[in-house]
């Protein structure tokens, strides 16, 4: 190359180079794993809305996390484990810091993406899903099922049986079936429902839905055939309605059905119409319903054209999106206080995740009074919450029937405890000693 040519080179590529605008040094970068389209996007749309929504608030109302501003960029997973691992292989360098955390929102990119984060260095927030042995912070450093595992889920929903039968010695002689999403997420469950069933003395079948579960019409001819006593439905996306069509379908009780958190949302019930009256779920401490925070994302979000959520607004699963960004901003607000307000790394991060704790008070000045429990997390526990009420669904909307729930940590965490050691022996992780983490 002449010397013409290379500097007429290099002066294209200075330009290049001074065209890339410069990153900004004031700014937390937050990724937004989300899937609006495809089987499970009934459900996923309403969760990124009140996710986004909620940092548009702390932005717009309050200049950023102590004036640190937020900036987030959504990609699309589809729910797919391969384009979940993808995204967070783009997301996770952006921003002065780099991402703050993850929130994978499946299961299934949560057990791809364990070993990934912690090489990495950045926390993954499960609240309510991922794996249940990941309560256990002396061995998963990096993962935060906040609210409840699927372990809780399981031991919430057999208490609520025990209860409408009369005791859990009832619960003997008893056939309780598990309909679930053939899928790490739907798989959850069993190691705590089979170790129940041998503890009290019931039949658990097992019936398998293939994804994306539009077609069910063997699984409740079994149902119709075996006859359980209840039905506890671990299901996404357009399976939960479909499930409650084909139990109508064979007459079984709606009533006598029970979904996990992430089947009692509206859009697994309004499918069915008329049919999914009497339907239960479990609620993940929340509900629908418009609390203080609301009010201030209409003033500040929605007034300036910024609100994603309207149709959706209040329900469910937007609120569900809501408090999973709110944690996560908490998160960031209490590492703050240690790391000073500035954007922070991902490791620095997961020790707001790890000494996370919200008040009734501090629950009450964001806005959430009535919608959660105090939540406070440590070393060893990274669940930090594990209480759950019943709703039913009236064919108009949902009613709460229970009181709280807390699952049984003497029945859970043996599991728990056997299931991570177990992974820490195959992974060749030396587990925390937590009596010395601060």
């Amino acid at each position: 190359m002449s010397r013409k040519a290379f500097a007429l080179a290099a002066a294209a590529i200075g330009t290049i180079v001074t065209a890339i605008p410069a990153v900004a040094q004031n700014e937390q970068f937050i990724p937004v794993l989300s899937y609006r389209t495809g089987a499970y996007a009934v459900n996923g749309v309403p969760w990124a809305n009140g996710f986004v929504d909620y940092l548009n608030l702390v932005n717009e109302r309050d200049g950023g996390i102590n004036g640190v501003k937020i900036i987030y960029e959504e990609c699309e997973t589809g729910y797919a484990t391969d384009k979940g691992v993808e995204c967070y292989e783009r997301l996770k360098g952006k921003g002065p810091t780099g991402a703050a955390f993850f929130n994978p929102l499946s299961t299934g990119i949560t057990f791809a993406l364990t070993d990934k984060t912690l090489a990495d260095k950045i926390p993954i927030i499960t609240m309510g899903y991922g794996r249940a042995d990941s309560k256990n912070g002396a061995v998963f450093a990096w993962n935060y099922p906040l609210l409840g595992t699927y372990w809780s889920a399981a031991d919430i929903a057999l208490q609520h049986i025990a209860k409408e039968v009369g005791g859990e010695d009832k619960l003997k002689g008893k056939k309780i079936a598990l309909v679930y999403h053939g899928s790490p997420y739907g798989k959850e469950p069993i190691p705590h429902l089979e170790q129940m069933a041998k503890k009290l003395g019931f039949e658990l079948m097992q019936v398998e839905v293939t994804h994306p579960g539009v077609e069910q019409k063997s699984q409740w001819l079994l149902i119709r055939q075996n006859r359980p006593d209840y039905v506890l439905l671990w299901g996404w996306g357009v399976m939960n309605g479909t499930s409650i069509k084909e139990a109508a379908a064979v007459a079984y009780p709606r009533d006598k059905m029970i979904g996990v958190w992430w089947s009692g949302a509206e859009p697994d019930v309004t499918p069915a119409g008329d049919q999914s009256a009497g339907y239960k779920a479990l609620m993940l401490q929340h509900g629908a319903g418009e609390y203080g925070v609301h009010a201030d994302i209409k003033k500040n979000v929605g007034a300036k054209g910024k609100q994603l959520g309207k149709d959706d607004f209040g329900q469910v699963l937007y609120n569900r999106g809501m408090i999973n960004s709110m944690l996560g901003v908490e998160a960031i607000r209490t590492a703050q206080a240690k790391f000073g307000n500035k954007p922070l790394t991902g490791e620095q991060v997961r020790w707001g995740l790890e000494n996370l704790n919200l008040t009734a008070e501090r629950i009450k000045e964001l806005g959430m009074e009535g919608m959660l429990k105090p939540i406070k997390t440590s070393c060893a526990d990274h669940e930090g919450a594990r209480d759950g009420r019943v709703q039913q669904w009236d064919g108009k909307a949902w009613k709460v029937i229970s009181d709280w729930y807390t699952a049984r940590a003497p029945l859970t965490e043996p599991l728990v405890k056997s299931v991570s050691e177990k992974y820490a022996a195959e992974k060749k992780i030396t587990a925390r000693d937590c009596s010395k983490e601060s």
